[in-house]
């Protein structure tokens, strides 16, 4: 994956925050899990991998493990158009499985800390324990501001000691789609966890100050604040999930 520098992109230290918070959050030392699900409204067979995901709100906590659900673009041509749904969710999917040697994605599918997990209904829980008792290999922490008139400002600082980058990611929880056609034709599905805006890759270099990643980001339409959160996480060149955080938006 090619890295790229944002116009909003400087070198600033971590405990220099160029906004005035309405909240922020900072990394533990211990490594956050991040669950990525590739999923599409098009797929019969992702429903349960969606709600496996939504789960994870009573199951895991926050301080355990950041679920983001990327709704991938190449089933839309089965006769249902996921509108949540991106051709860059679709080419990351393609660049993880990539790293673990395999030519081959499908939905759903659900990578952890970069790693593909085939046994997610039983192995998720597992896996994101054992990310948990490892020490963090990076450094973030999120500052966000007063949302105005659909407007949210965001600042993300990231510093590790190994050549990586930064992604940041809007999500939304308690979607909701009447499907009209294609294979879940008729259904009404629920989504959380649903990104809704994606920022990165940024290039964090691995000595010095870190990099600061400042944007106003546009929320979607008549979304309700207490449903939307951003997470961020830093990740190698290889695909290892180095630490990953999230934060509901201020109250």
């Amino acid at each position: 994956m090619k890295s790229l520098f944002l116009a909003a992109l400087c070198a600033a230290p971590l405990s220099a925050l160029a906004i005035a918070p309405g909240c922020s959050k900072q990394s533990p030392l211990h490594t956050i899990a991040l669950l990525e699900l590739y999923t599409s409204e098009g797929c019969s067979s992702c429903p349960p991998a969606d709600r496996f995901v939504s789960g994870l709100r009573s199951s895991m906590t926050p301080e355990q493990v950041v679920p983001l659900s990327l709704h991938v673009d190449y089933w839309d041509y089965i006769g249902w158009k996921d509108a949540f749904a991106r051709s860059a969710f679709s080419e990351r999917q393609r660049w993880l499985s990539a790293q673990a040697g395999s030519r081959i994605i499908y939905t759903p599918e659900i990578f952890v800390a970069g790693h593909e997990s085939r046994g997610w209904q039983r192995g998720v829980q597992d896996a994101v324990r054992g990310i948990n008792a490892q020490r963090a290999q990076a450094d973030i922490r999120i500052a966000l501001g007063r949302s105005s008139q659909g407007k949210l400002p965001v600042e993300v600082q990231a510093k590790t000691g190994r050549a990586s980058t930064l992604f940041v990611a809007l999500y939304e929880n308690g979607l909701q789609t009447q499907v009209k056609a294609g294979e879940n034709g008729g259904v009404t599905l629920r989504h959380d966890y649903v990104v809704r805006e994606w920022l990165g890759p940024v290039s964090v270099p691995p000595a010095g100050e870190g990099v600061a990643l400042m944007r106003t980001i546009a929320l979607p339409l008549n979304a309700s604040l207490k449903n939307l959160g951003v997470a961020a996480f830093v990740q190698d060149d290889h695909g290892e999930v180095l630490q990953a955080l999230s934060l509901p938006l201020c109250e």
